[in-house]
Formats: structure tokens, sequence, C-alpha cells
């Protein structure tokens, strides 16, 4: 839905990117899945090369300059701040569950439901980054349910 205006070829690239973040965190739950799944690795070893960015001081600094220069600027077009919004709501719902599931140890050593729950929400933010990559190339909004009502609230 393109509610906002047309929304530009450019527009469409910078949308995509800010998804980059909850894909590159979002690796800290594929072991399980790679493990089982070796012939994938190859796929995802270029987005470990970026995962040095996302640790502690950067992916604060990260965090904060998107949400300053893009979000809140209003000369952004919102096609462009609401796929970052989203972006970084994604990254919020991965750390809230890295935080919940580090109470639970290692997945490889702690046993099968863990390993369950490290697969189930790696492909869950797998799928969701795929669907809002697709919707944003293609110029459209990406609806993820519950996600995108607080983004359309944080995003004028």
């Amino acid at each position: 839905m393109t509610w906002r205006g047309s929304v530009t070829p450019q527009d469409r690239v910078f949308a995509c990117l800010p998804y980059l973040l909850p894909l590159v965190d979002g690796l800290m739950f594929a072991s399980p899945f790679l493990n089982q799944f070796p012939f994938l690795q190859p796929i995802f070893l270029p987005l470990l090369i970026l995962r040095p960015l996302t640790a502690f001081p950067f992916g604060l600094i990260i965090f904060f300059a998107l949400f300053l220069l893009v979000i809140r600027n209003e000369n952004i077009s919102h096609f462009v701040r609401f796929n970052t919004m989203q972006a970084i709501l994604l990254d919020i719902v991965l750390i809230l569950c890295s935080l919940v599931l580090s109470l639970f140890g290692n997945p490889l050593q702690a046993g099968f439901l863990l390993e369950i729950l490290f697969n189930v929400v790696f492909l869950g933010m797998l799928a969701s980054v795929i669907y809002s990559v697709v919707q944003s190339a293609l110029g459209r909004y990406a609806e993820i349910p519950t996600l995108s009502d607080a983004v359309y609230m944080q995003v004028r």
C-alpha cells in the first residue's frame, strides 16, 4: 500500500537496506539450523563479516543513527522511514528473544527443545526479513501483524 505518495526506485533500495540489521543480529540463533543443514552455511557466510558491526558499542550507535537521522527526519520519504522503523523493531524483538533464551544456555548442549526454539526464532526472523525486503523492492508496505501497527504509531 503506497498511500503516502509514489515510491521511487531509490526509495525501494534504501528501504531494503535497514533489514540487514535484524538479519545480521538473527545469526546468533542460526547455529542449530545451520548444523542441521550445513549446505546452507555459504549463503549466510557473507553476513558473518557484518556481525562485529552489530556488537555492543557499534550496534547501539547504528540504532540511534537510524532512529535520529532517518526515522525522525521528515525530509526522508515515509516509505523509507516506515521500513527503517520496522527493521529496528524486528531487531528489538530479536534482542528480547536473545535475553530470554540466554537464560537457558547453549542450544547445542541444552537439548532438543532449545534447538527448536532457536530454529523458530531464526526462521521467523528470516521469513519476516525476506517478506519485508520483497515487499519493499516491489514498492509496497510490508504489513507484519502487530509490528506494523507499532511502526505506524511511531512514523507519522
